[in-house]
């Protein structure tokens, strides 16, 4: 049945700003995202509109169940397993509060029965995404429904079986799209199908809805029976009146923190890199593709949160749940953004209590659904299956209609990329002296720390000198000379790079199995030491390109596993799968050794990739991203299995 407001005039195709003035708030101010959903609840309550019993599964700090509730539907249950994220639920739940009617279930949700929650309405949630996630793409494919946390769609399924909603809303990252060729939609697809529900769904970009935050997700809405339109976007080029698109300055403007800026700087090697770094832009700042004259950093060897430092003026890239010491969005102040300003950036309720440490809390904040996204579909959802007459009307997106989101990334892009040539024009490019050749004790971890020492605690010794060529020489602790096990020159592939020095050669003169792997850390140490490249990787460039080294290698036979070795490090081709057999040829070894082999090498410090440590990659099959080490105490392969 209809439920009738008590407003007589609708207008069609309403813009945002008519929208907010019938509801009596602002657009486009400090915190009005949180404004907006106070306004909404008011207006439900004043006009004695029915809430809808709603089932919120796979809550996380509860981003989509905010939004949904301050449009009318109640959250009775929540089924979240992460312990910090029932806290936040629990902070937030009772009279008085975001959820009042709520019970929170931390529990597996294979393990939640709703045969004891009554009748449901309709059901909300997103399963877990990093399977289907940009980190996922960049280890050679997405583990898709082959992982554990990619199959939790079934047990969304499997409710909707047991409670027969009258729709639901499911939400999840846009690569879910294109895993495993198609192959992980299609079954997702078809899951939610045989259980009578019709499927609509779109790829969206929550700045589109009034977010500061450009934030690509998936979402599909099921139902029973009827249609269902999405809504038209209220900002940005797809808006009806070009609605200027929320801005992080004004988004966290005002805000009240107990933190300091100085408390939010950040500390380390790079540090210093932000200052110069313009808002907008990211590490790829310091790239020669970029015309930077230093390129500390080879062309996408990062991910684009690395050093991003956000535009005042524009919404900010994608806040992350999880992040090193450098992942953006940073502050254009060249700070860490604050606690209180990372909630208005997801535009969560300042009022909004998330449990945990600062860094907990971020990590909440990023895994959640902005609930200025989850409002906006709300409304629609409510408007659309459930009859509600708003005091405003909406303007729907129809099927087929594109847009624009990815075409104004593009743009942006070159208007950032027109910024940094004009900072780069500011920098003098004037050319320097040498580094001081010397020479000093090193160790090396088992987990491929390298440490420089005084020469009584050390395990080799390494002698530096930078002439026109780079020489580094590694020997035993007895310093006693001999003629190189292993000699490896290395030439820039299109004869030009920022060292200074025509050429590097390794020389190692011990046949401790550690040598090669000192030698190739010794180099990066004088990379990073002087401020000329992050890592071995930056002068390489990232697998996936072309290597811009040059290698030839002499490695005499006393060497264990040589013609590995040989193979490997002098490998100057783009790194492909390769399966066993292809392994034993190129290392010219036999099958059965190939395991031992890449084992060996793994004990060395080089990063080897099979199915155990990368499920998406096919088993008997290999990858040797990098023909030097770059395991470190960091790396995320250091502590998989072969």
């Amino acid at each position: 049945m209809k439920q009738m407001n008590l407003f007589s005039t609708v207008y069609q195709n309403q813009t945002f700003n008519a929208l907010c003035d019938a509801l009596g708030c602002e657009n486009n101010t400090p915190g009005w995202p949180d404004k907006f959903g106070c306004a909404l609840r008011k207006w439900l309550k004043e006009n004695n509109i029915p809430s809808i019993r709603t089932l919120s599964l796979f809550s996380g700090a509860g981003g989509l169940d905010i939004g949904f509730s301050d449009a009318g539907f109640d959250i009775i249950d929540s089924v979240e397993i992460e312990e910090k994220f029932c806290e936040t639920l629990e902070l937030n739940t009772g009279e008085g509060k975001q959820f009042p009617h709520s019970l929170v279930n931390c529990i597996d949700i294979r393990e939640f029965s709703g045969k004891d929650i009554g009748h449901v309405d309709f059901i909300i949630g997103g399963p877990p995404c990093q399977t289907f996630s940009a980190a996922g793409r960049r280890a050679n494919g997405v583990l898709g429904t082959t992982d554990a946390r990619g199959v939790l769609f079934r047990e969304y399924v499997r409710l909707l079986k047991e409670l027969s909603p009258k729709g639901f809303l499911f939400e999840n990252v846009y690569g879910i799209v294109g895993a495993q060729n198609g192959e992980a939609w299609k079954e997702i697809l078809d899951a939610f199908s045989e259980v009578d529900y019709k499927l609509f769904y779109r790829i969206v970009d929550a700045a589109d809805y009034g977010v500061p935050q450009h934030r690509e997700r998936l979402l599909i809405v099921g139902l029973r029976e009827g249609e269902f339109k999405f809504l038209r976007p209220t900002h940005g080029p797809d808006s009806i009146d070009d609605e200027p698109f929320y801005n992080a300055e004004t988004a966290i403007e005002g805000v009240v923190s107990r933190e300091s800026d100085e408390s939010n700087k950040l500390g380390g090697r790079y540090a210093g890199l932000l200052d110069d770094i313009p808002p907008g832009l990211n590490y790829s700042f310091y790239t020669e593709e970029m015309g930077h004259p230093n390129p500390i950093f080879a062309w996408r060897s990062k991910f684009s949160d690395f050093l991003y430092k956000a535009d005042p003026n524009t919404p900010v890239r994608t806040i992350k749940a999880s992040g090193g010491a450098y992942t953006g969005p940073l502050h254009w102040d060249n700070r860490f953004f604050k606690y209180e300003e990372y909630k208005r950036l997801q535009t969560f309720p300042d009022s909004y209590e998330i449990s945990g440490s600062k860094q907990i809390a971020v990590k909440q904040i990023g895994n959640s659904v902005p609930p200025q996204l989850a409002r906006m579909m709300a409304i629609a959802i409510r408007s659309q299956i459930f009859g509600t007459e708003f005091p405003f009307s909406l303007s729907y997106l129809e099927e087929g209609e594109e847009l624009s989101f990815r075409k104004q990334k593009r743009k942006l892009t070159a208007i950032y990329r027109k910024k940094a040539e004009m900072a780069i024009m500011a920098i003098k490019n004037e050319p320097g002296s040498l580094p001081a050749s010397r020479e000093y004790g090193c160790t090396l971890s088992p987990t491929f720390k390298y440490a420089e020492v005084p020469i009584k605690e050390a395990m080799f010794i390494v002698n530096v000198s930078w002439k026109k060529q780079l020489n580094v020489t590694v020997s035993d602790i007895s310093g006693s000379a001999c003629t190189p096990y292993i000699s490896i020159n290395i030439l820039p592939r299109d004869g030009k790079w920022t060292l200074g020095v025509n050429a590097v050669e390794l020389h190692i003169r011990t046949l401790s199995k550690e040598g090669i792997t000192v030698a190739w850390k010794a180099l990066e140490q004088e990379l990073i030491k002087n401020a000329i490249k992050a890592d071995l990787v930056q002068l390489n460039g990232y697998y996936q390109y072309v290597p811009k080294l040059v290698k030839k290698c002499n490695i005499s036979d006393n060497i264990k596993y040589s013609s590995v070795l040989r193979e490997v490090t002098c490998r100057n081709s783009i790194p492909a799968l390769r399966s066993t057999e292809e392994l034993a040829k190129d290392w010219q070894i036999d099958v059965t050794d190939v395991f031992e082999a890449a084992s060996f090498l793994r004990e060395l410090g080089y990063e080897i990739r099979n199915h155990s440590t990368n499920p998406q990659i096919d088993e008997g099959y290999w990858l040797v991203p990098y023909a030097f080490p770059t395991l470190t105490p960091l790396s995320v392969q250091l502590w998989k299995k072969l």
